[in-house]
């Protein structure tokens, strides 16, 4: 009597098992440090940008820098842009957090004589360091950006590229 054998065995199937394991964990630390990577490049480029808007903003508007970062942002549906919804960022980075970071914009610099804002910093903090990104950020209204690896960058770190 010989009976009609179906399917795997079990070795066979812990065999497969094993090398699945075996691929997650080479691939799994791969995919996370680019995503950290991915994260830290569009911070700095979000750093960018919103230091490009401020400068149009106060261009455009004649008035100085902004003194919130939302200003900057788009206007409600319907309505043109103005000095106080311009348009110039999207909608996500005008809250303030984009792809693992959050930026705190603060206005500085203040005029009387003209009642402008004539400066500001900005600060790129990874929202969960190291997971969502291990570098700090801080720019300026001269337009460098700086980093630092341990804690929130200021206008005496290492610019980036350096």
């Amino acid at each position: 009597m010989r009976s009609d054998q179906r399917g795997f065995s079990l070795i066979e199937l812990l065999i497969v098992v094993a090398i699945i394991l075996i691929i997650a964990a080479i691939a799994i630390p791969n995919f996370l440090r680019s995503r950290v990577a991915a994260n830290q490049a569009s911070a700095m480029q979000s750093m960018r940008i919103i230091s490009t808007a401020e400068v149009t903003y106060s261009t455009t508007y004649g008035s100085g820098f902004t003194t919130t970062m939302a200003v900057l942002g788009p206007p409600p549906a319907g309505q043109g842009t103005s000095s106080t919804a311009a348009g110039l960022l999207d909608e996500v980075l005008a809250t303030g957090y984009k792809s693992g970071y959050s930026f705190f914009y603060t206005p500085a610099q203040f005029d009387p004589g003209t009642n402008q804002w004539t400066g500001y910093t900005l600060l790129g903090n990874p929202s969960n360091f190291p997971s969502s990104g291990g570098v700090y950020y801080y720019t300026d209204q001269s337009f460098v950006i700086r980093a630092n690896y341990t804690n929130a960058a200021t206008s005496t770190d290492t610019t980036v590229g350096d």
